[in-house]
């Protein structure tokens, strides 16, 4: 099990020569889900090479412009380009409420989408879950705004100890897989095995947490605790906190500080404003927590296994 990350916009407000507006692709299993789409994605999107075909969800952190402003772009597209499918916006009942106006009664004036679009508003807890994999909402403080974070986990795979299954005699095929799938099993001799009965040791399912705008870090240390990659805004340096603070921000040492307490594997900071070189940034947030990348449009994150994140830029 993996997740594919795409960093398809990094730049915070307004976008950049070498940074678009804030939209993360991420790809797994069947799924292709985009969180925040900011102006100009769907090109974003068709340069990457990543294609349109299998986006199913868009999931919005919050209802702010630079994180919104490309649904319209988005959606003419995927119909320009028939592809079909019904695509699910999720987002808090605020931020969600704007983002149909914007489309129904903004950019298609008469209401009628040219691609079958679901809103489906967001509340903290499990929000999609398939038997493998699931994403989770969480609540977030960036100002007024209503906002939410996203985790997402890969369900641990359950192992079973072969020398357990040959002690008791059971017998390959479908009563190892029944057991595997977390089925009890009535063998011939009429005894029922259970999964605890021949439980191995489990891997950790992975855990990806996905951060917007954000303006503190203590509401969410045990929510990102010991994530394998932890993705959020550094739009300042810590030279201008006072900054920050006013616009419900963080700062690079602020989000470097917050995996170092939530004891994460890799830290990826994006939403970067262009007043900052790329070598400050890193090197505010290394300072605390040496395992920081700064993310740049067009990064690929692959997060292979549990713990083991690796980045290579297209």
């Amino acid at each position: 099990m993996r997740f594919e990350l795409l960093f398809l916009g990094t730049a915070a407000s307004a976008p950049s020569a070498e940074r678009g507006l804030p939209a993360l692709l991420v790809t797994f299993g069947r799924h292709r889900v985009l969180v925040d789409c900011g102006e100009g994605t769907q090109r974003q999107i068709l340069k990457s090479g990543a294609g349109l075909k299998g986006l199913n969800r868009i999931l919005l952190t919050h209802a702010h412009l630079d994180h919104v402003l490309g649904l319209g772009g988005l959606i003419a597209t995927l119909a320009l380009f028939d592809i079909r499918g019904t695509v699910t916006i999720n987002g808090g009942p605020a931020t969600l409420a704007y983002a149909e106006r914007l489309l129904t009664g903004g950019v298609w004036g008469g209401g009628l989408l040219p691609v079958p679009v679901a809103f489906a508003p967001v509340a903290p807890g499990v929000l999609v879950e398939d038997g493998r994999f699931r994403i989770s909402a969480f609540p977030v403080i960036h100002g007024e705004a209503e906002s939410f974070g996203f985790l997402f986990e890969a369900v641990p795979m359950r192992h079973l100890d072969a020398a357990r299954l040959e002690s008791l005699s059971v017998p390959k095929g479908p009563p190892r897989s029944r057991l595997a799938a977390g089925l009890p099993v009535r063998l011939d001799d009429g005894r029922v095995i259970t999964p605890e009965d021949v439980a191995g040791p489990s891997d950790p399912g992975l855990r990806l947490a996905v951060i917007g705008d954000v303006g503190e870090t203590e509401t969410l240390v045990e929510v990102v605790r010991g994530a394998d990659a932890l993705v959020i805004e550094a739009t300042f340096l810590e030279a201008d906190r006072d900054k920050a603070e006013r616009w419900g921000h963080l700062t690079a040492r602020q989000a470097a500080a917050l995996a170092a307490e939530a004891e994460v594997e890799q830290l990826f900071l994006t939403h970067l404003s262009p007043r900052y070189e790329t070598a400050q940034i890193l090197a505010e947030a290394r300072a605390v927590f040496p395992r920081t990348r700064v993310a740049a449009d067009f990064d690929h994150v692959t997060i292979a296994r549990a713990r083991r994140p690796e980045l290579a830029s297209r």
